[in-house]
């Protein structure tokens, strides 16, 4: 089966290789580029010194359509969708399950061995390049850079599918969907179509309902939270109730100091001069508080994610496996 597999899905395997590897090249000559500019800036001193406040904005506006993450958040479900969703969906489609499926092994059999072999690999691929992925970000990320650099958490959304086992996980998910979606359309364009509306849907789910309850968050009173923190929920208080939670309402901020803040356009705000809305509540008596997920949670939030998505993976591919016995003729 190790044989047939490679034999049928070849071609898919290969341009996946090839496609990383033409990207992670492009990601490493790209990586040296950011690893040097944010060498440049974190040796110079001081930060404040005009010089280095310009190798800082070098540092901050180099390879800004990486920045973030979200330019390559696609890649998971482009592999998964692409590889999971024809494998058997072509051979329904095309009627040649009839004679591929009846070489030897039975219908169960082949469908689990290809299913498992062909994900095996493209996760373990996806893994390989996502250690470049980390090596890449490593610049945002290194400890202490909130005080100089403009940081995100290493548990924002964007950065952390990326790294860890995340995106093996994610893309071993995906092509589990795919496999699915062509088992239950038995039509290969319709099912990658649908296999990349079911990832969007769940990374929607996942990095803004799930994740931020696989631990208890911490509290933190006031704007004094670690640079690396992913604040998940933010609320005031007056006299010990609460008042409001996230952003202050504009007509709020307004009333309150109409010196420094006026209604804007779009329902907006605009400010005067240098005093900040949290400087204004704090005065006329509110207490911010944060709800956030320290960076100290990454690795334990790394193993949960990819734990449920392996038995998500599991439990799909033993679905279609199902299917494949019971409902193809």
């Amino acid at each position: 089966m190790v044989w047939v597999s490679w034999r049928h899905h070849r071609i898919a395997l290969g341009g996946v290789v090839v496609f990383l590897g033409a990207l992670a090249l492009w990601l490493w000559i790209a990586g040296l580029q950011l690893h040097h500019a944010y060498a440049a800036a974190a040796a110079c001193h001081p930060s404040s010194s005009a010089a280095c406040q310009n190798l800082i904005a070098t540092f901050q506006s180099t390879n800004v359509i990486l920045k973030g993450g979200f330019a390559l958040q696609p890649l998971p479900a482009l592999i998964g969708a692409f590889v999971g969703a024809p494998m058997l969906a072509r051979e329904v489609e095309t009627g040649t399950f009839r004679y591929a499926w009846t070489q030897g092994f039975g219908r169960g059999r082949w469908a689990l061995a290809k299913l498992v072999l062909v994900g095996v690999t493209v996760a373990a691929v996806a893994g390989s390049f996502s250690v470049l992925v980390s090596w890449y970000y490593q610049p945002y990320l290194a400890s202490g850079n909130g005080t100089v650099f403009s940081s995100p958490s290493p548990l924002s959304p964007g950065l952390f599918d990326l790294r860890g086992v995340a995106f093996a996980a994610w893309t071993l998910a995906t092509f589990a969907i795919g496999a699915l979606a062509g088992m239950l359309i038995r039509r290969v364009v319709p099912a990658i179509v649908a296999t990349l509306a079911a990832y969007a849907g769940l990374v929607l789910l996942a990095g803004n309902v799930l994740r931020q309850h696989y631990l208890t968050p911490l509290v933190a009173k006031g704007s004094n939270l670690p640079g690396s923190a992913w604040i998940t929920i933010e609320w005031w208080t007056k006299g010990g109730k609460f008042a409001f939670g996230g952003r202050p309402p504009v007509h709020l901020l307004a009333q309150l100091c109409p010196a420094s803040f006026v209604p804007g356009p779009g329902g907006g705000i605009a400010v005067k001069g240098s005093f900040s809305p949290t400087s204004c509540l704090t005065q006329h008596g509110y207490t911010q508080w944060s709800d956030y997920q320290p960076a100290s949670h990454f690795w334990p939030f790394q193993w949960i994610e990819g734990g449920w998505l392996l038995a998500l993976s599991v439990l799909l591919i033993a679905v279609t496996v199902w299917l494949v016995r019971r409902r193809v003729a």
